[in-house]
């Protein structure tokens, strides 16, 4: 040290810093402690106030503001040029390397609180003069300015011109001096005038009620680290309260959580990168935060640098230990340097990840905002090409990749420029030698990358296997009732675990591949260090130990750069493929109104909408012609000539899939105009608009309706009344405030389709669109809405209504008739309906009904799929049991599952490889410092100790940098003769170490990568299998998505997630045992340290946990409603663009996203809140190792070796502890996705799978069905759904089932498929008990049309007959007699690809292929849940007829909507409350006065 102060300031040795020099101070002191150190503590303090956010205010300029910062800027250039004229007068004022330090670092200085400033001024300090102390600490150089000045004008050499270049020198100091005075100045200018402040002020205002818009804000939400203190930022003291509710349970609502700091807020985040669309996406981000975010490189860089002084420390001390011959006073420096090296670094590092996580949270909150804008905005035919589970993932994962890119993209930088400063190291050490290693490791990158790219494939293709698994899960839980209807479960089991055999395959691979990366990773260092020492002694240098340790020290600082960097681009090249995802997305087509309506009104004032010459189609020209001619589908519409009047009600009527709802969509704006005009009146207002599948929200009724709007409660109450709603409500569990499921799936089609009607009414827009509203309702409830809604509430209102039903059309006041995308023909009801064929009989029955007083007019609810109705009365206001989340700690049983999914012997074997592994490499270590302290000795008896000793040998290894200063010295020590003969035997046991090592390591490897694929198989198994078994109520009471979850993410967590955090976890614990034992070896004293450290790392990290676990839990509650919201929106896109609620829709959306930032700012800040902490531990470590070697040292007790082998372990404590905390937290978290698959294991109801009778191979033949006193509630606590019922049907009987909503109409069917176990009572089939056939027997044998059409993905023959008994002439018959055959020819045949859900097909068609099914099945038993309600007449005849045909020796219960269509069966059931009201025959019910039959059917044909 001396020696390096004696060097710079030219002084000697003896006395290197001499304060008082010939009468003045001395120069070196002034300039190092004076000048260097005070500009350093400015730059420190400045960089910490890079990071400060903008304020949003437009900010006056202020001239005070303006002086200090062009002061600065200009300060900072006077530094650098006075390093000029120092470096060419050589020696004239000092010595050059202290002019050029001292000049350099007040140049950067400058710098950085220059741009500190203008942080500052953007920021909300710019309305006063920012923080006081930034001002002060400016101050601090200036006594050394003052004393240089007073020396030149001492020393006489100011202005001579004999030294040119001390005068300019002189000039340039009084610039500087000027300079600081227009700094000063600056300060203290008035700030702001009143009227100034008070703009900022209401600014700020604005600022806050646009961000937290109905959010208020109670006392106890503390707004995040705005306007805290230094000690406060820098320790996160603001965390504390927050940490502390966190561990008394107290985080329960994302409203417990502190709000954002103002410059993260969603709003202003958002108005900040407001961007006309045409921009780049990455532009855009750049302008917005690029500046903000290079800046937070100078801390990283500054927190690298920092990083490699430990080692360098760490080597001086060892030296000072070594050599007994310096003074205590430098061992004591040295100590303290180690201390505030790790000090400053932690600081540093710390604040650099806090910063970089507020740019993340920034340019997440402006991506989202940013697709969901677009979303909103986008022209609803080039959405086509996306599907919503894409768009969703343009949200979440593509948007996390894009804010990940700004975690790697600063590494892109740092990890080379770590490379290059241990590549220089190594150089000195070995000389050439070091390009063998190198090239060796340079060698590996590419194998790297080749076994990368594998991975990387085979992952490809195990997502597409896994989203195939999850799209046929999906399937079979949307059609789980029918798959149990027709006992296909068997068929779904052996698909979705073929998928998971191929996914299972991929995985292995992956994790094989993974574990051989693991292992180049550990046995890299090894072999380059070898490599090199070869290379070095052939090019005929002698080993020495000290190269040795060095070389391994530095080599094993090499590996991290080399291995991460992969990493590093892949992520960098993942974010590019993702930012080119989403701006395809964003340079999507907009829906351009403007465009598409014409603006100027046609000739008479009284015209609604009007259409001239206009043609439309679904896809854009120039991909029609490009399109392969197998889609035919997309329609084209051409409308010559249509004007619709104010106020009339138009009706469009057409067959299946002839172009109705593509004309609604055209008046819209949803298709693309292709030529003429359209005119709208009143477009600003928007449409009432009601769709064929109706959209709802997933919110409560009350909300559905309102739809945004102010609550009218006598409006509110006469929508209600209209829509026959009042009925309904009172049913439902909590009335209008029940919540609905997502997309309604509480409520029966029906509700839907009238709940929808009830939100385009209440709208009060002028122009209705009615897309058949009557479609799902039965016939008293769709001619109430006739009656009451579409001719009573909007009488006054333009209506346009496409139905089936055209029984209803008779009062409309025009028609249009549309064949295949045009119209046929307009007129007067009366000449179009008779086209329709097949107008409802009974045409008499009216007049008999006007003579008769009015029936009571009870509403003959259509059927509401019954179990909702029954479930919902039991549970009070949400439907669906809230899903149980554990509270606290994973169960120790969780782990108990997983360790036996592993398997005993198994696990056993994986922790004993690991226990071999971390035990060789602590010998490996020790060996090594045993061979220093031999050589050491050695030396010390052989050769004299010189007096400047060269840099021990414990240059230790183990430092992560060799060292810098050069140690060619050594060469000159005489070797003794027994040398060579030592390194080599040293160099011999080390390598067998080693290469035990290596085989433990790809052992442990292999063995775990094993293990957890046997788990994720076993987990599987179990899961489908309760699955398949599980009871139809348990499938009711449980939302399709959470069953799903447990299939999808679960499942993916315990496949590939869940191993790799545990693998980390493990290494790191074993890791943290053998540094513990090391350290405690080497220096026995440190345990009076541990020990109450250890105390304080435990309370630390178990507060920390349960936070952590919270905060964790309320950002992924608070995650789903976004996605959720943002799916929704895009499936009702259509509707909210209609309403014109897109503004709205947009606020809300930005609501859910503040909720979730705030979680995941308060998340990431506690990790940071952690890691400074577990820092201060570790400073701490090191600083107690230092303090101990040295007393130690002192005392003359200690090993050099055994000191320097615990500090370099002790070096990376910190590491371990917050790697240790962050794994275990995260195993715990992936644990719970254990705990959810072991619950669902084990808790769920399972149907009962014995047979205790074998029924005959043709069993029923006959068809005789009888009830016997059955009674069945859906679940105990309910009332009995059926009470007692008793009938027989008789073999080829045909038997119509009639009765009111919750009658127990499917019920019966539900009873006849055993899907609910009976509570007493009986049903025979021939004579056979149903109870005792076995249940696949028994469903297959009878045959049954769900009411909802179901059809999942694949081919039209695999839809028909999955399991394939049937040829292709019986499939060709039964689609002939359905009348299916010419559109499936059409489509390409019985392999054509239904798609999802069946979604080739319209809903008449599909349908139509339920019957196909039936009709397959050649049972003698045919159920029909009447599914006619979306097919128009001529169909349903069509179907009618078939069913007589093809039935006609066949049982046949049918539960009627229609009553037509029971008329002419044998006898008709009805069903009141659960019990058999009468059965007879049609006409005889008809006729007999008073029976409930005819009530039904008086009310269906007002």
């Amino acid at each position: 040290m001396e020696n390096i102060l004696a060097g710079l300031c030219g002084t000697s040795p003896e006395d290197p810093l001499p304060v008082w020099v010939y009468g003045s101070i001395g120069h070196c002191f002034n300039q190092l402690t004076l000048n260097v150190i005070p500009h350093a503590i400015l730059a420190v303090v400045s960089a910490c106030f890079l990071g400060t956010p903008r304020s949003g205010s437009g900010v006056l300029c202020r001239p005070g503001w303006g002086c200090r910062i062009t002061a600065s800027f200009v300060l900072a250039g006077l530094f650098l040029a006075d390093t000029i004229p120092a470096t060419i007068s050589q020696q004239e004022l000092g010595p050059v390397y202290l002019e050029v330090l001292a000049n350099g670092i007040a140049a950067l200085t400058w710098l950085t609180h220059g741009l500190a400033l203008l942080m500052l001024f953007r920021s909300v300090h710019g309305s006063n003069r920012g923080p006081v102390a930034l001002a002060l600490l400016a101050l601090l150089p200036l006594p050394s300015f003052v004393i240089t000045l007073v020396w030149y004008y001492q020393s006489g050499t100011a202005w001579s011109p004999a030294y040119p270049a001390a005068s300019s020198r002189f000039a340039i100091l009084c610039l500087q001096l000027a300079s600081l005075l227009v700094y000063v100045i600056g300060y203290l200018l008035p700030t702001a005038g009143r009227q100034d402040f008070l703009s900022v002020s209401c600014s700020w205002q604005q600022d806050q009620l646009i961000s937290e818009p109905g959010i208020p804000v109670p006392d106890q939400q503390r707004v995040a680290e705005d306007g805290e203190s230094w000690l406060s930022r820098f320790f996160y003291i603001w965390m504390n309260p927050l940490m502390k509710r966190g561990y008394q349970w107290k985080l329960n609502q994302p409203q417990d959580v502190c709000v954002l700091p103002r410059q993260l807020q969603t709003a202003r985040v958002y108005s900040s990168h407001r961007a006309q669309e045409a921009v780049r996406l990455f532009s855009v981000l750049h302008a917005a935060f690029g500046l903000r975010f290079y800046s937070l490189g100078l801390l990283k860089l500054a927190g690298n640098l920092l990083g490699f002084s430990g080692p360098l420390l760490l080597n001086l001390l060892v030296n000072f230990m070594e050599s007994r011959q310096e003074p205590l006073s430098r061992g004591v420096l040295y100590a303290l340097g180690l201390f505030s090296g790790s000090f400053l670094g932690a600081l540093l590092r710390n604040q650099f990840s806090y910063e970089v996580n507020k740019v993340m949270l920034m340019v997440r909150a402006a991506i989202i905002s940013a697709i969901y804008r677009k979303a909103l905005r986008v022209s609803g035919t080039s959405l086509v090409h996306f599907t919503v589970g894409e768009i969703v993932n343009f949200m979440s994962t593509d948007t996390s990749r894009l804010v990940n890119f700004c975690l790697s993209f600063h590494e892109v930088w740092s990890l080379p420029f770590q490379f290059a400063i241990t590549l220089y190291l190594l150089y000195q050490q070995v000389g050439v030698a070091f390009l063998g290693g190198l090239a060796l490791a340079l060698l590996l990158v590419p194998i790297n990358k080749v076994i990368a790219n594998c991975i990387m494939m085979n992952n490809k293709e195990m997502l597409k296997h896994k989203d195939t698994r999850v799209k046929l899960m999906t399937e079979f839980l949307c059609g789980i009732r029918v798959i149990k209807f027709y006992a296909w479960e068997k068929h779904f089991s052996t698909r979705i675990n073929a998928c998971r055999a191929k996914e299972l395959q991929k995985l292995r691979a992956i994790k094989y591949l993974d574990a051989v990366c693991v292992y180049l990773w550990a046995a890299l260092p090894v072999i380059v260090s070898i490599a090199i020492f070869i290379t070095y002694v052939l090019l005929g240098h002698q080993l020495t130990a000290t190269k040795v340790f060095t070389a391994l020290a530095l080599v094993g600082m090499l590996i991290l750069p080399l291995n991460s960097f992969p990493w590093v681009l892949n992520g960098t090249l993942e974010a590019k493929v993702s930012l080119d995802r989403i701006q395809r997305f964003l340079e999507l087509v907009d829906q351009d109104l403007e465009a598409y309506y014409a603006l100027d009104s046609p000739s008479s004032t009284a015209t609604a909408m009007e259409m001239r010459c206009a043609a439309f189609s679904w896809a854009p020209v120039e991909e029609e012609s490009a399109r392969q001619p197998l889609s035919t589908g997309t329609l084209q519409l051409h409308i010559e000539n249509l004007s619709v009047r104010k106020g009339m009600l138009l009706g469009v009527v057409g067959k299946v899939g002839s172009g109705k709802s593509s004309l609604l969509a055209a008046i819209t704006g949803e298709l693309i105009k292709q030529g003429g005009r359209v005119y709208v009146c009143d477009l600003e207002q928007g449409f009432g608009l009601a769709t064929q599948e109706p959209w709802i929200q997933y919110a409560t009724v009350r909300e559905n309706i309102l739809f945004g709007r102010e609550y009218d409660a006598s409006l509110y109450e006469e929508v209600l009344e209209a829509c026959a709603l009042s009925e309904d409500l009172n049913i439902l569990p909590a009335g209008d405030q029940t919540e609905v499921g997502e997309n309604g799936v509480t409520l029966s089609g029906g509700q839907k389709a009238r709940i929808a009607l009830a939100r385009a009414i209440y709208q009060e827009k002028e122009l209705y669109l009615l897309d058949d509203p009557l479609a799902a309702v039965d016939a008293d409830v769709a001619n109430h809405l006739m009656r009451k809604c579409i001719l009573g509430v909007l009488k006054h209102k333009t209506r346009i209504l496409c139905t089936h039903r055209t029984e209803f059309l008779e009062k409309a006041d025009a028609l249009l008739l549309i064949d295949n995308g045009r119209i046929v023909k307009t007129g007067t009801p009366a000449d179009i309906l008779p086209l329709m064929e097949a107008f409802p009989k009974f045409k008499d029955m009216d007049k008999r009904r006007k003579d008769k007083a009015t029936a009571p007019d009870e509403q003959g609810e259509e059927e509401a799929v019954e179990t909702a109705a029954e479930e919902s009365t039991q549970n009070n206001n949400l439907i669906h049991k809230e899903e149980e989340k554990k509270e606290g700690a994973v169960a120790f049983q969780v782990y108990k599952a997983y360790w036996l999914a592993v398997g005993s012997c198994l696990a056993l074997s994986i922790l004993f490889s690991l226990l071999l592994m971390q035990a060789s490499r602590n010998i490996s270590d020790w060996w090594l410092s045993h061979w220093i302290s031999r050589i050491s000795q050695i030396a010390n008896t052989s050769v004299m100790v010189r007096s400047a000793s060269p840099p021990s040998p414990e240059l230790l290894l183990f430092s992560i940098v060799g060292l810098v200063s050069p140690v060619q010295a050594l060469d000159t020590t005489p070797v003794p003769s027994n040398g060579s003969l030592d390194v080599n035997f040293y160099l011999i046991v080390y390598g067998s170490i080693a290469g035990a090592n290596s085989l433990f390591t790809i052992l442990r490897a292999f063995l775990f990568a094993y293990g957890t694929i046997r788990a994720a198989t076993v987990i599987h198994n179990q899961l489908l299998q309760r699955a398949l078994k599980a009871t139809v109520t348990f499938f009711d009471t449980t939302p399709t998505g959470r069953i799903l979850n447990r299939f999808s993410s679960d499942l993916y967590c315990v496949d590939d997630s869940l191993p790799f955090i545990l693998n980390i976890f493990l290494a790191n614990m074993y890791g943290l045992l053998g540094m513990l034992v090391i350290i405690t070896y080497g220096l026995p004293w440190i345990g009076l340290v541990l020990l109450p450290l250890a105390a304080v790392y435990f309370s630390i990290q178990r507060y920390y946990r349960r936070t952590s676990r919270e905060l964790k839990r309320l950002y992924s509650v608070t995650l789903s409603p976004i996605y959720t919201h943002f799916s929704e929106t895009l499936s009702g896109l259509s509707s909210i663009r209609a309403m014109r609620a897109t503004q709205r829709f947009e606020l809300e959306n930005q609501l859910r996203l503040e909720q979730n930032q705030r979680c995941l700012f308060t998340s990431n800040t506690a990790m940071q809140w952690l890691d400074i902490r577990l820092q201060m531990i570790g400073v701490a470590v090191v600083t107690a190792i230092a303090g101990i070697a040295i007393i130690q040292h002192q005392k003359q007790l200690g090993n050099p070796g055994l000191v320097g082998l615990a500090l370099s372990y002790a070096l990376s404590v910190t590491n371990l502890l917050s790697g240790l905390i962050s794994s275990f937290t995260l195993t715990e978290t992936m644990m719970v996705s254990v705990e959810r698959t072991e619950e669902y294991t084990t808790d769920i109801p399972m149907e009962s799978q014995g047979k205790l009778v074998q029924v005959a191979a043709d069993w029923p033949s006959q068809g005789l069905v009888e009830f016997q006193q059955v009674v069945l509630a859906y679940r105990a606590g309910l009332p009995n759904a059926l009470d007692g019922v008793n009938f027989t049907v008789y073999p080829g009987e045909k038997v119509g089932i009639v009765g009111r909503t919750g009658s127990g109409k499917s019920t019966l069917f539900l009873a006849l498929f055993r899907m609910l176990e009976l509570k007493s009572g009986r049903i025979l089939v021939d004579g056979v008990d149903s109870q005792m056939v076995g249940l696949e027997e028994l469903r297959s044998r009878l045959a049954i049309i769900p009411q909802d059409p179901f059809l999942f993905s694949g081919s039209v023959r695999e839809n028909l007959d999955p399991q394939g008994k049937h040829t292709d002439a019986e499939l060709h018959e039964v689609l002939e007699q359905c009348h299916l055959w010419d559109a499936i020819t059409q489509m390409g045949g019985l392999d054509s690809e239904l798609g999802e859900r069946g979604k080739s097909l319209s809903v008449g068609q599909r349908q139509l292929v339920c019957l196909a099914r039936a009709l397959l099945t050649r049972a003698k038993v045919l159920c029909i849940d009447e599914a006619t309600a979306s097919v128009d007449q001529k169909t349903d005849q069509l179907l009618q007829q078939t069913i007589r045909q093809r039935f006609a020796d066949k049982t046949v219960l049918t539960i009627a909507h229609r009553l037509n269509t029971i008329l002419d069966s044998d006898r008709v059931l009805v069903m009141q409350a659960g019990r058999v009201a009468e059965l007879d025959s049609p006409t005889r019910l008809s006729q007999k006065d008073g029976s409930l039959f005819q009530c039904l059917l008086h009310s269906g044909q007002q």
